[in-house]
């Protein structure tokens, strides 16, 4: 088979899941091309097997990648949940060959079409998804996610992430028209000229990934710019490198499958001690800056970074307001919840819980603010104190930073005299007897105490805080959202008075904001073509995953125009 019937057969393989995720940005409704449970009702019971035996082959031995410029292998992860190395080693390079290298592959890449460009986004999508298991197993032991958090999360959920990049990509790019005829008369001569339009990649493509989350930006933006004819190259952070390594090596395996040069997809592995980003960052020939990671490092970016194109995922402090609700129990639990879910190192995580200090109306009656603090105190308890059900939902904390910041609130609220509600303690894990574990430390604080509430902890760590009111609560967490930077916002009320007052606020700060959620559904949950994450508009970062926006500017047009021939003047 011809190479130009190979990809035109790959372009028609995936032209349905094409048009159902354009169509489903468009409506915004649930859709995936993925399964995110892990059940073997769905995919048997030999693939759960074979990842975990996958997984578990690659420890203790290099990650087998060929790449350019290597100078030496190295491997610095440990299992948050056996607190053991896995003992894996990855090849360093050296940035100048990576991105030599990388520019070789962009001309040909560049040529193809951008619909064959995404069919084989589409297909990287798929093979990686086949891995999956092992994919689950690797973020695991990198992350400390539960293994349902790591086989959805940072599986399905956030490839389709990189499918909605691509549909966005399709549609950015499918508004350029190729070719056009301009007809104009000037004085007494007809003009007439034929004009081609031609989409240009702006250059090759960093995207630094972060430590909980390996994935999560690491699918949008990787497609994203591959879409666009850019090379990709994805720096890991040093103590998670294992996922992205298996992405990469899907990748390239697929490139080299289609005749493509497989440096177009390159891994960046870097140490603790010596990183390598800023090799990259500053280097001219990378022209697009994915981040997601410490609000400090992003800051740091957007200050320095100039005459590139650069997109920034932080953190920031997200809120809660109880103003009212009908069902206390329900709605506490959902808050308790949310922070107990990967023992609260996610970006939508809550961290501070606002509620009046005269306490609020429920359907049975009014509730003290220590009611409403106890309820969400009892719901934690709850949780932490069945192992089985903690260890599905909060999983193990990744690192000592964590355990770190913990120590640090409960220090300071010592100090301030604030009550703490709610220590912060291990659980002994059912199936990890040595992983790393935190329940939630619940402080209660008031807003005089605002310079310890409304510094980022990224960590196990609720405020609860008193307000002189339900308007003062809203107050409170718009500012907070407008001045620190917020990624997810919650609301509970049974006012709709109230909330119509304040959903305009919270919209000019920029921040998402989910009212009177309770039930099943995590209320931090975020669906890839339905739900947008970040907004640009405060400081916790200044793209959207995802929107036009994300793709558009990384290719440019060019023109060029002459008579046609058939012109007479």
């Amino acid at each position: 088979m011809s190479d130009c019937q190979k990809r035109a057969d790959l372009i028609t393989k995936h032209t349905v899941t094409l048009k159902q995720a354009i169509d489903a940005v468009k409506t915004r409704k649930c859709w995936s091309p993925f399964k995110d449970s892990p059940s073997s009702k769905i995919h048997g019971t030999e693939k759960p097997k074979a990842g975990k035996a996958a997984f578990e082959n690659q420890l203790n031995k290099p990650f087998k990648i060929d790449q350019p410029g290597i100078t030496q292998w190295c491997g610095e992860e440990v299992s948050p949940f056996t607190q053991e190395p896995l003992g894996i080693t990855y090849p360093l390079c050296d940035p100048e060959q990576v991105i030599l290298a990388a520019k070789e592959g962009m001309t040909d890449w560049a040529k193809v079409s951008p619909d064959f460009r995404i069919a084989l986004c589409i297909e990287m999508a798929e093979r990686i998804y086949d891995r999956n298991f092992e994919m689950a197993h690797a973020v695991m032991h990198v992350a400390g996610q539960s293994y349902t958090q790591s086989f959805s999360g940072s599986g399905p959920n956030a490839l389709d992430r990189g499918i909605e990049a691509l549909a966005y990509s399709a549609i950015a790019m499918g508004n350029v028209a190729p070719t056009g005829e301009y007809h104009r008369k000037f004085g007494d001569s007809q003009v007439a000229l034929e004009k081609v339009y031609t989409l240009v990649p702006r250059g090759i493509g960093l995207v630094i990934c972060c430590a909980s989350f390996p994935t999560w930006n690491a699918y949008p933006a990787m497609f994203a710019s591959l879409a666009a004819g850019n090379p990709v190259v994805l720096k890991p952070h040093p103590i998670a490198i294992l996922p992205i390594a298996i992405v990469v090596d899907v990748c390239r395996t697929i490139l080299t499958e289609f005749g493509f040069n497989p440096n177009l997809i390159t891994l960046a592995a870097d140490t603790l001690a010596e990183p390598i980003a800023g090799k990259y960052i500053d280097h001219p020939a990378v022209q697009i800056i994915d981040f997601t990671g410490s609000p400090r490092f992003g800051s740091y970016l957007e200050k320095t970074v100039t005459g590139k194109l650069l997109y920034t995922e932080t953190a920031g402090v997200n809120s809660v307001v109880v103003e009212s609700v009908d069902d206390l129990s329900g709605s506490m639990r959902a808050i308790a919840r949310a922070v107990s879910l990967f023992s609260a190192q996610m970006c939508t995580s809550p961290q501070v819980v606002y509620v009046p200090k005269q306490g609020i109306k429920t359907a049975h009656g009014h509730a003290s603010f220590e009611q409403v603090a106890q309820t969400i105190v009892d719901e934690i308890d709850a949780i932490a104190a069945n192992p089985q059900m903690a260890a599905g939902i909060m999983g193990a904390v990744q690192g000592q930073v964590s355990l770190d910041v913990i120590e640090a609130a409960a220090t300071m609220a010592k100090s301030e005299g604030l009550p703490i509600l709610r220590h912060a303690g291990s659980y002994p894990h059912p199936n990890f007897p040595n992983a790393r574990t935190r329940t939630p430390l619940v402080i209660s604080a008031m807003p005089q105490h605002k310079d310890m509430y409304s510094q980022e902890r990224f960590g196990p760590v609720l405020f609860i805080v008193a307000t002189d009111s339900g308007d003062a609560a809203a107050d409170e967490a718009t500012e907070l959202a407008r001045t620190k930077g917020t990624i997810s916002c919650y609301m509970y009320s049974t006012d709709e008075s109230y909330i119509d007052q304040w959903v305009d606020v919270y919209a000019q700060v920029g921040a998402n904001l989910s009212i009177n959620l309770t039930g099943a559904m995590w209320i931090n949950f975020a669906a890839a073509y339905s739900d947008y994450h970040v907004t640009g508009l405060n400081p916790a970062g200044n793209a959207c995953l995802a929107d036009l926006a994300f793709v558009a500017s990384r290719f440019r047009i060019v023109q060029r125009r002459r008579p046609m021939k058939d012109n007479v003047a």
